[in-house]
């Protein structure tokens, strides 16, 4: 796949743009956000993101494009996972519900920034070093291991951890305990202090980043293509902030969503490892010669995913129907 630095620099323009307008248009002014509107700008991003998957097709053919559709599909399962970490880090600081907007958008454009380093850093280990796969998938298939464990506790898990970041961040610099509009910095008493609301979009922002080292070697267990891994995650992250305020009231009815996103992290450890042995160079593995297995198609990896989303969506909405029937 051949990606020109003029595509590179349109693409990285036009995403950057998206962000802007998102800005002006919905966060500047502080609003609560309607269902209705949530749900319409929920569709428009997802209807672009889908529109960019046939481009991909038109411009490099029906393969890779593929590749892009299940990493945005996982990466936008992944994201949704996410949603339950800010839900309670918009509890914790009380942010008021028409100025989380702001804090989620600064947020979610902080951590594109950060994956578009992981993404680079990725990229350029994968191209020197084949083993880097091994890393990936065995990393891949501790942390589905880890989420099952931890299964209806990630988000205390984060929220501590958040909270130590936070808590270093107020003994290190002067702040406030008082909102002052959607201010990220005010004064007191003459002198410059952070809001809660930036201390909220901290805890975002350190979030992600952990979030980012789950998403990007599972992403790069479904291509190796730094431009779709990028576009792919910029596409997920991108309507975050609409799908937040869209299906918040309906987050703790997913009761099995992590078992599900668990099963697909697993899925693609594995397909990273059998792509490891495919292109191995380790001496101490069938003496450095590549080793005949089987390797996942993309066509299969979509299906996959694609199923395993669907099954643990209907199972949680079954499981949650019928303990409201028993009520």
């Amino acid at each position: 796949m051949q990606v020109t630095a003029l595509e590179w620099g349109i693409t990285v323009v036009v995403i950057l743009g998206l962000f802007v307008f998102d800005f002006f248009a919905h966060v500047r002014t502080p609003h609560e956000p309607t269902f209705r509107e949530s749900g319409f700008w929920s569709a428009v991003y997802i209807g672009i993101a889908l529109l960019f998957g046939g481009f991909v097709a038109w411009r490099w053919g029906s393969t890779f494009a593929g590749e892009y559709y299940a990493g945005f599909i996982t990466e936008k399962a992944l994201s949704v996972d996410n949603l339950f970490v800010f839900l309670i880090i918009m509890s914790t600081f009380a942010v008021p519900r028409m100025y989380q907007q702001k804090a989620l958008l600064i947020g979610i454009v902080i951590a594109l920034v950060m994956r578009g380093a992981f993404i680079a850093v990725g990229a350029a280990a994968i191209s020197a070093f084949s083993w880097v796969f091994y890393l990936f998938g065995f990393f891949l298939i501790y942390t589905a291991a880890k989420l099952i464990t931890e299964s209806g506790h990630e988000a205390e898990h984060e929220e501590k951890r958040d909270s130590r970041i936070v808590a270093l961040a107020k003994r290190l610099l002067p702040t406030t305990d008082s909102y002052d509009g959607d201010r990220l910095i005010t004064r007191v008493d003459g002198r410059r202090a952070l809001t809660p609301l930036l201390l909220a979009l901290l805890a975002i922002g350190f979030a992600d980043l952990l979030f980012a080292l789950d998403s990007i070697p599972a992403i790069y267990g479904l291509t190796s293509e730094p431009y779709l891994v990028f576009t792919a995650n910029a596409f997920a992250l991108m309507g975050l902030r609409q799908l937040f305020f869209l299906i918040g009231g309906l987050l703790d009815r997913l009761v099995y969503l992590s078992y599900g996103l668990s099963a697909i992290l697993a899925f693609i450890g594995v397909k990273l490892v059998l792509h490891a042995l495919h292109e191995n160079t380790l001496p101490f593995i069938n003496g450095g010669e590549h080793v005949s297995v089987p390797e996942i198609s993309t066509g299969v990896s979509l299906g996959v995913i694609l199923g395993i989303l669907v099954l643990a969506t209907v199972a949680s909405l079954l499981r949650t129907r019928s303990e409201q029937a028993k009520r």
